[in-house]
């Protein structure tokens, strides 16, 4: 198809890390880009003050609700997720990491180049775009958690988070104004941290580095085009030529309008939960026939588990700081961090209970309650209730490097068999980190808290990740992975993976940073496209 007949010459589905690096670079070399995301833009000013503000917190359209914050059951796993321009930047706790240099060697992606060589230059370009620094905003259930690890022998391990977030200039106050203070002006005003601890419940500030203030911001001035509150439904390929080499045509819902864009080629970056339901889909109507068995396999949750600490009565407010500012390592393998939500922003504490021992845990959940009738009344009644739980409350965010992995495919569930979504298969994985329930015990009771975990490890005897990785890995062909290692989806031209389902091993740390670094790397070996020629033509750059 010649580039007058087409709409656009890429579309890229989702504004998430994937998503706003493939806009930027490609929109760089010379592409008309457009972005179509399926949540809507968020400014300071229409952020919610506090997550009870459902209508604008919580992302759930089959209840008529559409903030940018979601939560999907499945019967493996609970999945937290964000939707968003911006993607999951404005839910997120901009918490920038590398990865041990182990999890290239392992999963379906050893050997395909050499990582260790080539992804420190892509890590380094996304820490200057995401603008990363050293946590500045040290608080109180910072400090808490470094007093707990040195009470378990791991004290050296402490350390202050990397995180995109603007502190400003030592010694101006906090909330200053500045110029864009990372890209040359070319970018938006930002103002310096106040250490509220509102991060995950959108920066109202302008502090956090979320996309929409760099790669995305930088794609639209180089004439990106975002469409927000709209789907994708299909995508096919144009005319005969079945892989693609001919263009698509891709088919997108906004409300009940459908609207079809022509483009020479596809990046997927809808998250892994989004990007597999949409290859699933276009599978199996025909569409896109020749997508990998592999669809769905290599589905990870970085080992995660989310627990935490509760001091009924505190004085000190623990809700201060940013949303995740220091961590420790307990073991070789198992990484926690200091985790918190604003104060007001207590819905999370419905989700939470008194932490269980043991095998049995229903049994072991309803001794301790009784226990804690008998001994700590006031302790429980304060434990139970979600009035000040932001403020008296550490999360413990606990993830692992060590490999485990789920299958999903599309199927129906049995309390609502007319419409097919997503579900998870295969064995059960770990509902809790054993290493990681006993340092919070243990911490706890040296403290004087309560430790918590969730409900659903309680009564669903299932886990909550944040981190949902994995679906469409890479692979060296289309037996072992649905894209290669530079994110071409086997069997088509022009179509790309782009997003966190491409990860094919457990990080063992908060992945937005190697998704990002991994999208860098992606989108470095799309050739450039010339420019207009005398003739009126432009040629792709070899």
């Amino acid at each position: 198809m010649h580039s007058a007949d087409r709409d656009v010459d890429f579309i890229v589905i989702g504004s998430g890390f994937g998503g706003s690096v493939s806009a930027l670079r490609l929109a760089e070399k010379g592409y008309r880009v457009a972005v179509i995301e399926q949540g809507r833009r968020w400014t300071p000013e229409t952020l919610p003050t506090t997550n009870w503000r459902l209508s604008r917190w919580l992302w759930a359209p089959s209840l008529g609700v559409h903030g940018f914050f979601g939560m999907r059951f499945f019967r493996h796993v609970i999945v937290l997720h964000g939707n968003a321009v911006g993607g999951g930047s404005i839910t997120y706790a901009q918490t920038l990491l590398e990865p041990p240099p182990r999890v290239w060697r392992e999963g379906s992606w050893a050997g395909l180049e050499d990582w260790e060589r080539i992804m420190p230059a892509h890590y380094a370009t996304a820490r200057r775009m995401l603008g990363v620094t050293t946590n500045e905003r040290l608080a109180a259930a910072d400090f808490r958690l470094r007093d707990m690890a040195q009470s378990v022998g791991v004290g050296d391990s402490f350390y202050a988070t990397d995180v995109g977030i603007f502190f400003g200039e030592e010694g101006d106050a906090p909330g200053k104004t500045y110029a864009d203070p990372y890209f040359g002006g070319e970018g938006p005003d930002r103002h310096a941290c106040t250490g509220c601890g509102g991060c995950m419940v959108g920066c109202r500030y302008g502090a956090k580095n979320t996309l929409d203030l760099n790669y995305l911001y930088l794609a639209e001035k180089r004439g990106a085009t975002v469409i927000e509150q709209t789907r994708v439904v299909d995508v096919r390929p144009i005319g005969d030529a079945s892989d693609g080499s001919g263009g698509y045509v891709v088919t997108t819902r906004k409300g009940g309008v459908s609207a079809r864009l022509r483009c020479k080629g596809v990046v997927f970056a809808a998250s892994s939960l989004g990007t597999q339901d949409l290859l699933f889909r276009l599978r199996e109507n025909g569409a896109l026939p020749a997508i990998s068995p592999a669809l769905g396999h290599g589905v990870r949750t970085n080992a995660e588990s989310l627990i935490g600490i509760r001091f009924p009565g505190s004085t000190d407010d623990l809700s201060r700081g940013v949303a995740i500012g220091s961590g420790i390592y307990i073991d070789a393998h198992t990484h926690i961090e200091a985790t918190r939500y604003p104060a007001g922003s207590d819905v999370m504490g419905l989700l939470t209970t008194v932490m269980a021992k043991g095998r049995h845990r229903r049994t072991s959940w309803l001794l301790t309650v009784l226990s804690m009738l008998l001994t700590r009344p006031r302790a429980l009644f304060r434990l139970v209730r979600t009035k000040n739980w932001a403020r008296e409350s550490m999360i413990l965010l606990c993830m692992q490097t060590l490999d485990g992995q789920l299958t999903m495919r599309l199927g129906r569930r049995w309390f609502w068999p007319f419409a097919r979504r997503l579900v998870t298969e295969g064995p059960k994985i770990p509902t809790f980190i054993p290493s990681a329930n006993a340092f919070a015990m243990k911490a706890a009771q040296a403290t004087g808290g309560v430790a918590m975990t969730s409900l659903s490890e309680i009564f669903l005897d299932i886990p909550m990740t944040a981190h949902c990785l994995g679906g469409a890995v890479m692979g060296r062909d289309a037996g072992t992975g649905v894209c290669d290692s530079r994110g071409r989806i086997h069997g088509y031209r022009n179509l790309y993976v782009c997003d966190g389902s491409v990860l094919s091993a457990n990080l063992g740390v908060n992945p937005s940073l190697t998704i990002a670094a991994i999208a860098e790397h992606v989108m470095s070996h799309v050739p450039e496209l010339a420019p207009i020629s005398a003739a009126g033509t432009r040629e792709v750059r070899p």
